[in-house]
């Protein structure tokens, strides 16, 4: 399969019902973060750069999608809390949301999960098992190729979630009512593996980033595109969600917002942490990265 790096979705078929995604770049460098989703998910993006402090003033979308970062969310950084903020009252609210690495561990601990320093790295194409049943990955096979780059994980999943997906560095699934996390990257391109791994210089010895570099090559790209179609799923998912919300309207008579139409149990953004159930799919790290 060709690397698709320069093909861009977010132009195809452009109408007014299309979906309205708020896109909560987390990560330091935006640009090919943002022209990796655009190109992923077909919907309206709008972006909210948060390490510039930019968030949305309204919970009027469809559903979020928080992105990678360098970052970890338990740093202790203004615009880490206000997006945690943000999106535990968006959560309340009822906007569908799809966390991605840094992302899956935000929303997990926003939930009341634990997330913690594994120690080490994982990093490069990595095989992960999902257990079949969860829609996001409706059509992936239960043992499937993925790439991955991150040294957080999350330790214990929020309580009252469903993980759906694992191998040995631990959790990399979890759903809890409108919400999923995955721990590894669908969207990455070749480019951007290339060159998030070379950024690792410093982080990792030079032989071991070689030797994930080696590794990203056509084959594994291509195996790596099955998980893709998780966004397909998720923008189903939502889509369902606004119809359901867009029904609750007509039948009140009201123009409130479609999320907010939606009944859905308060999120306590202050559960502590310490009360997180431990997920029964935990399997400790043995051993590589933060996105």
């Amino acid at each position: 399969m060709t690397d698709p790096s320069a093909d861009d979705r977010s132009g195809e078929g452009a109408d007014d019902d299309r979906l309205r995604i708020a896109l909560l770049n987390a990560a330091h460098k935006r640009e090919s973060t943002r022209r990796n989703f655009e190109r992923e998910l077909d919907a309206e993006l709008v972006e909210f750069h948060c390490p510039s402090g930019e968030l949305p003033e309204t919970f009027a979308f469809d559903a979020c999608v928080v992105t990678g970062s360098s970052a970890s969310v338990y740093w202790d950084e203004p615009w880490i809390g206000a997006l945690k903020e943000w999106v535990g009252e968006a959560v309340a609210a009822g906007l569908p949301f799809l966390g991605v690495c840094y992302g899956h561990q935000l929303l997990a601990d926003v939930l009341g999960g634990r997330v913690e320093d594994m120690g080490e790295y994982e990093i490069g194409y990595r095989s992960v098992e999902h257990d079949g049943a969860n829609r996001l990955l409706t059509g992936v096979d239960e043992d499937f190729t993925v790439f991955t780059t991150h040294s957080d994980r999350v330790a214990a999943a929020p309580p009252g979630a469903t993980v759906f997906a694992r191998n040995e560095y631990g959790i990399h699934g979890f759903q809890r009512d409108r919400v999923f996390g995955v721990q590894f990257h669908p969207e990455y391109d070749m480019t951007t593996a290339e060159r998030v791994t070379a950024g690792k210089d410093g982080d990792l010895e030079p032989a071991r980033i070689q030797s994930v570099l080696a590794g990203i090559d056509a084959e594994r790209y291509e195996a790596a595109c099955e998980a893709k179609r998780l966004f397909d799923n998720f923008t189903a998912f939502v889509r369902e969600q606004r119809d359901v919300g867009r029904g609750a309207d007509i039948g009140a008579g009201s123009g409130t917002d479609a999320a907010a139409t939606v009944d859905v149990d308060t999120v306590d953004v202050d559960t502590a942490v310490d009360a997180a159930a431990e997920s029964p799919l935990e399997s400790p790290a043995d051993s590589s990265t933060s996105s």
